[in-house]
């Protein structure tokens, strides 16, 4: 009674397509060195102790060379009760995978790079853009190597973003910076020998970094307002409760990554115009604006910051890169004309070792354990995450990466006519206009 074709079996489902791995292996049979940084201004560390058992729960040894986490108030003791093997700095480049937290560098007449072994990995940050260089380094080298500065900034590597995690604290920090060099309490204060009004802190980008001093500022008890070219970042500013500046021009600032893009000419003068305003007003600007592959925008004239009041201070997050406010010097802090402090430090994340190093180190080893399968290390090459990180791989060039895939947009509501609406609440109504 049954057809041959309704009682045959289906047919089995395809093979999962395998992943495009490259340099797989046993994590067993790897070593993860953690030198300690060289750089004057660096106090950081890229793996804490207590990240040393995740490594070895994949199989990873760690090697740890001598003194990298005193900075940062990890002893080598605390490493070596977590697992890890106290090493000199030769062995720690000589490992299979190199963590840092800054790019190797010139040490003397030699260069870290020298230390690293043919086929090895490195994973750090490196700022390709502003460091072409060294990417021909690495490729001489023949070494695989990773920039977690430019992890894409999709929902799913959130867990790996080293920018965010540091932008965080560097907001945080440059408030406390701002609040030790100015003369005066953060929040308004009513005493028998009188009334201290509140400080204003105006903060200019609302990203991460911005955020983060807005919370900071506004937690001090501190009048904050805060402008960013992107009208997405209103609501966050405000849900924090502090005032979102606006233009008039209406320009959408949205660029790629979560970042700002260049604005038109009539754009900057009238904002060149409103910040001229509130520099006479505030007593604290926080500058954090950057577009990615180009300069620090130029935000904050020298006339602006003249126009300050006396005791006021600036804090440039850009100072790295140019910085956005005219008197800004990079890696300096002096007072300008007189009276207006301006502080332009490059290295506000290492000035909070112990909590940066282990934020960045959350970071970087969930990036690595990321990589591969089950007890196995190796690199996918087609997972995005992973892709457009790779700066080299054994010495083959790269970057840059080819572009991400467009995300896909949300779907519009449908448009519904005013009768359709009133149908849908009415039935009565439907039928009613139907037999009229």
């Amino acid at each position: 009674f049954f057809s041959g074709s309704c009682c045959a079996m289906a047919a089995p489902p395809p093979p999962p397509k395998e992943q495009a791995f490259s340099k797989r292996q046993p994590a067993s049979a790897l070593t993860v060195g953690v030198p300690k940084e060289i750089h004057a201004l660096e106090k950081r560390v890229a793996i804490a102790p207590a990240n040393v058992p995740q490594l070895r729960k994949k199989g990873f040894k760690v090697a740890v060379e001598k003194g990298a986490g005193a900075e940062a108030d990890f002893p080598d003791s605390a490493y070596q009760a977590a697992g890890a093997e106290i090493v000199s700095k030769e062995d720690a480049f000589g490992a299979d995978i190199v963590m840092k937290v800054r790019a190797p560098e010139e040490d003397g007449e030699a260069h870290e790079l020298d230390l690293m072994k043919e086929g090895a990995t490195l994973i750090c940050m490196v700022a390709p853009g502003q460091n072409v260089g060294l990417l021909y380094k690495f490729q001489q080298a023949k070494i695989t190597a990773f920039a977690v500065d430019c992890i894409p900034r999709i929902t799913r590597s959130q867990v790996y973003d080293v920018l965010s995690s540091m932008a965080n604290i560097a907001g945080y920090k440059a408030v406390v910076e701002a609040a030790n060099s100015f003369g005066r309490y953060f929040k308004q204060t009513i005493t028998a020998a009188g009334k201290v009004n509140p400080a204003k802190v105006l903060v200019i980008g609302a990203g991460v970094a911005g955020l983060s001093a807005i919370a900071t500022a506004k937690g001090m008890g501190a009048i904050v307002r805060a402008f960013d070219v992107r009208a997405a970042c209103k609501e966050q500013v405000e849900s924090m409760g502090a005032e979102f500046l606006e233009i008039k021009i209406q320009e959408s600032g949205e660029g790629s990554g979560g970042y700002a893009k260049a604005m038109s000419k009539e754009y900057h003068e009238a904002e060149k115009e409103m910040i001229g305003q509130q520099c006479k007003d505030v007593d604290i600007i926080i500058t954090t604006a950057l577009i990615p592959g180009k300069p620090a925008p130029k935000l904050v004239t020298t006339e602006q910051v003249a126009s300050m009041k006396p005791g006021s201070v600036t804090v440039d997050l850009a100072a790295e890169n140019g910085g956005n406010i005219e008197t800004t010097r990079p890696g300096e802090k002096y007072v300008f004309n007189d009276h207006v402090t301006c502080i332009g430090y490059v290295d506000l994340p290492s000035r909070l070792p112990t909590q940066s190093s282990s934020l960045f180190a959350n970071n970087v080893t969930k990036f690595l354990l990321a990589m591969g399968t089950g007890t196995d290390f190796g690199i996918d090459l087609d997972d995005v995450v992973f892709r457009n990180s790779l700066l080299t791989l054994d010495g083959e060039m790269m970057w840059p990466p080819p572009p991400l895939p467009e995300q896909p947009k949300p779907p519009q509501a449908k448009k519904v006519k005013a009768a359709e609406a009133k149908a849908e609440e009415d039935p009565f109504y439907a039928t009613a206009t139907k037999v009229g």
